[in-house]
């Protein structure tokens, strides 16, 4: 469905709705492919859920890197709900449209959680530069105040970059084809659709990208270098580091795929652009608490822990 309007004596329409798709070709198994779509979403929310749950009753676990890692979880379950609704209704309910509002929405809600992770990927990697360099100094220099200014930043610098990206697609005519080619909205995917210069928007998302995740990754490279050179000879805590550095890589590796994918991978075929789309939004929050809790020695005896008072709970209350 499309409004139109008429300027300098054309014709131009605004989209009401697009329309996104599930896995081209296999539309008719959608119902058994949601199976392991509801999983992954369950165990995101499980496995999230219970790193914030166990960083805020431990005490043990109240440091600078926890703070962090709460961080992390809290923007990957972000992500996971910004997309859920439509990937869930496509495969469970066969809904496939999705209003231009709500296309809008999701695409800022998505994108600015990732980029939010991106920032927090880089306060870890400097948290753990500090632990390693400076350990005596190391809970006087990153104090509550600090940690919770260093979120609010990372917060405030996603949601302003995004801003524009979204005010300037609401501006812009659609007049063609209203379908995008994955199950969530993408900014890549939407600025292929209007009948206007996308230029702007094409600029401006790549100087988001460039001065939020080049940086970003720049930034933690550089960070890694100082702590394997300050490291060398040192065996303290290195499942730490070492769990972050799979963290930063189970982040870029699917983004960069995928992006790569997006502008140079036209002639491959739709089925792998889908299962890169999907690997990017389900790989990074499934796999990074199991890398945490494995890695880290105080998140693993956190989990059994609790896990063991909450049977002690329910063995008692029966």
């Amino acid at each position: 469905m499309k409004s139109h309007y008429i300027s300098n004596g054309s014709i131009e329409f605004t989209q009401a709705s697009f329309i996104l798709m599930g896995i081209p070709g296999l539309e008719a198994e959608h119902i058994w492919i949601s199976i392991p779509f509801c999983l992954m979403y369950i165990i995101i929310f499980i496995e999230n859920g219970l790193i914030l749950h166990v960083i805020q009753i431990d005490a043990v676990l109240h440091q600078p890197m926890y703070f962090f890692l709460a961080m992390l979880a809290f923007v990957e379950l972000g992500v996971s709900v910004s997309t859920m609704p439509t990937v869930l209704g496509i495969f469970l309910f066969g809904i496939h449209d999705i209003s231009f509002g709500g296309c809008l929405l999701q695409m800022f809600s998505m994108h600015s959680f990732t980029l939010m992770e991106s920032g927090v990927l880089l306060a870890m990697s400097i948290d753990r530069f500090v632990a390693i360099y400076s350990p005596l100094r190391y809970t006087a220099l990153l104090t509550i105040p600090r940690i919770t200014g260093m979120g609010a930043t990372i917060g405030f610098r996603s949601v302003m970059l995004m801003l524009p990206l979204l005010f300037l697609l609401k501006g812009l005519p659609f007049c063609g084809h209203n379908t995008l080619t994955h199950s969530y909205c993408l900014h890549s995917d939407l600025i292929k659709l209007p009948c206007a210069d996308t230029r702007p928007n094409s600029i401006l998302g790549l100087f988001v990208i460039t001065s939020t995740l080049g940086l970003d990754s720049l930034l933690i490279v550089v960070s890694y270098v100082l702590i394997l050179h300050t490291v060398v000879g040192i065996a303290s805590g290195p499942g730490r580091w070492k769990a972050h550095i799979c963290a930063v890589l189970v982040y870029y590796v699917p983004m960069i795929s995928l992006s790569l994918l997006h502008r140079f991978g036209h002639h491959l075929p739709s089925l792998l652009q889908t299962a890169m789309a999907n690997a990017y939004l389900f790989f990074p929050p499934v796999v990074n608490p199991i890398v945490y809790s494995i890695k880290t020695k105080e998140i693993c005896n956190s989990i059994v822990r609790t896990l063991s008072r909450k049977r002690g709970e329910v063995q008692s209350n029966r």
